[in-house]
């Protein structure tokens, strides 16, 4: 999860828990929310179920392409002129003290009359508890709650509660408390080097910090109206300028920009992963929001999305008809050097990420372009011909049916079966295709299934005695489709494991989607 969420979200004041906020929702953030397609476009296209919670639905947002922005980061300089501006919340005072009288055994004896007395002069002045709900500084969105100096007033202390983590990993509740703005600075600078932050963040965010106590002593801010910032804005987060990794992305950067106009991008966060995700919607020529497209949808969009120009390209010389390109990354302040995370993810949490595209991500994007997901396409290569295979194998266990074809790409069941040997699991379920056909007499999806014909040297070193491999897995893949009367094409490329992905995506353009 991105810092700006956690910190926003977990280490607040006691008063924004017990704020009345119109913006709160009426359901608890865990609880499932089941929303009905009702655009007019999507009226047209297809229509599924969007079971994003209350968390998921608020956090998710639309704009233009910043795959080629340039991050400014703040300046630490303590010296320089910064311009403070914040949104104020009004908690509720009785609120506030009815979780003091319920947490007494929280506090000493001292911090409760304190905090007492500083409600009683909150209340009396008619202002409420009012509390920095998002503070600016120069610009940037500050992930820290800082306390007003009526806290420390006649010996009192600042103090939150917030879900830390025990030794084991469990979540339990914990109350942090400071008896000076010193001591809270310092919790700052410790917390954010014990996180493992760059040293130039962990400054501005002690600079930072420290400007905005002395703004709200002084006055000298600028007051905005509640609901103003967006902190979803990736350019507004402190994190994102120092965690980003743009570069890491592969793609043509004068291609990109031809076709930037026609890309929307999304950052949308799934609870249940706890992780968030880009996604690039790259609209075909002539887009016209009336008619109705299929998605051929991508994982991998850290080298995927680089091939959305060609892809259009195709579209745009009349050699394919028009589709929606859709593809799937994680974050830009997430890198993954080792594909440790994607093998997690598109191998081992197989499940979790099939549950976020088809119950998440397709329903919202139903929700703003107008598609026909019954000609839709799923497409997986190497980890994710693995997730392929488990998605289009496991399709008939949900309400929402997003894809009519998948692409199974280069299965590397073989990753898959250490992981199920390391945890005891047996592999009877994937060679069996996870008993699809014992619950089905037929598969109603197509399958396109490939593979390079020179790829299996490529990863000889991780093949285990008794183990497929990559090619070996295919055959036999091939076979049982085969037998089960599967509607299935399948191609061997003359290349090594991954070369062949841009012709094979033409090419699958083309065929599938004939202009």
């Amino acid at each position: 999860m991105k810092k700006i969420i956690a910190l926003l979200m977990s280490l607040t004041v006691i008063a924004a828990v017990t704020a009345c906020s119109d913006k709160a929702p009426d359901s608890s953030p865990s609880e499932s929310t089941t929303m009905q397609v009702t655009t007019e476009a999507a009226k047209q296209g297809t229509t599924l179920a969007n079971k994003m919670t209350e968390t998921e639905l608020q956090w998710v947002e639309k704009h233009g392409l910043t795959l080629l922005d340039e991050l400014e980061k703040p300046s630490a300089d303590p010296n320089a002129e910064h311009k403070v501006s914040i949104e104020f919340m009004a908690g509720d005072v009785e609120a506030t003290r009815n979780y003091l009288e319920q947490n007494r055994d929280m506090f000493t004896d001292e911090e409760y009359e304190h905090e007492l007395r500083r409600l009683q002069k909150r209340k009396e002045s008619g202002d409420g508890d009012v509390f920095p709900s998002v503070i600016l500084v120069d610009g940037f969105v500050y992930p820290y709650v800082i306390p007003t100096e009526d806290y420390f007033e006649d010996g009192g202390s600042y103090w939150f509660t917030a879900t830390d983590y025990d030794e084991n990993g469990e979540p339990e509740e914990k109350k942090y408390s400071f008896s000076s703005f010193e001591d809270y600075l310092e919790f700052i600078r410790e917390r954010s080097i014990e996180w493992g932050y760059p040293d130039e963040e962990v400054e501005v965010e002690v600079t930072f910090a420290q400007v905005i106590y002395d703004a709200l002593k002084s006055g000298d801010y600028e007051t905005l109206p509640e609901g103003s910032v967006d902190v979803r804005d990736e350019s507004k987060s402190i994190w994102s300028a120092f965690h980003n990794y743009r570069s890491d992305w592969e793609y043509d950067r004068s291609a990109v920009e031809a076709i930037k106009d026609s890309v929307d991008e999304i950052n949308i966060y799934d609870e249940e992963m706890g992780k968030n995700f880009t996604v690039h919607v790259t609209l075909p020529p002539d887009y016209d929001r009336d008619k109705t497209y299929p998605v051929f949808f991508l994982t991998d969009g850290i080298w995927r999305f680089g091939n959305c120009p060609a892809l259009r390209k195709c579209m745009e010389n009349g050699e394919a008809a028009p589709v929606i390109l859709v593809s799937l990354y994680y974050s830009y302040d997430i890198t993954d050097p080792d594909q440790g995370l994607r093998y997690e993810d598109l191998v081992i949490n197989r499940s979790e990420l099939l549950d976020f595209i088809t119950d998440n991500l397709m329903p919202y994007l139903c929700e703003n372009y107008n598609i026909d997901c019954g000609d839709s396409t799923l497409y997986g290569h190497s980890d994710g011909g693995v997730f392929t295979h488990y998605a289009v194998f496991n399709s008939d266990k949900f309400e929402n049916q997003p894809f009519g074809h998948y692409i199974i790409g280069s299965p590397a069941l073989w990753g898959l079966y250490h992981y199920n040997q390391y945890e005891g699991i047996s592999n009877n379920d994937v060679k069996n295709d996870y008993n699809y056909f014992d619950r089905n007499e037929k598969l109603d999806k197509t399958v396109f299934l490939c593979a390079g014909s020179l790829e299996d040297p490529d990863y000889a070193e991780y093949y285990r005695e008794g183990d497929d491999t990559t090619l070996e897995g295919v055959a036999k893949l091939k076979e049982r489709l085969e037998s089960h009367g599967v509607e299935l094409t399948y191609k061997l490329y003359e290349s090594h494991h991954y070369q062949f992905i841009p012709e094979m995506l033409l090419e699958y353009l083309k065929e599938t989607y004939p202009a």
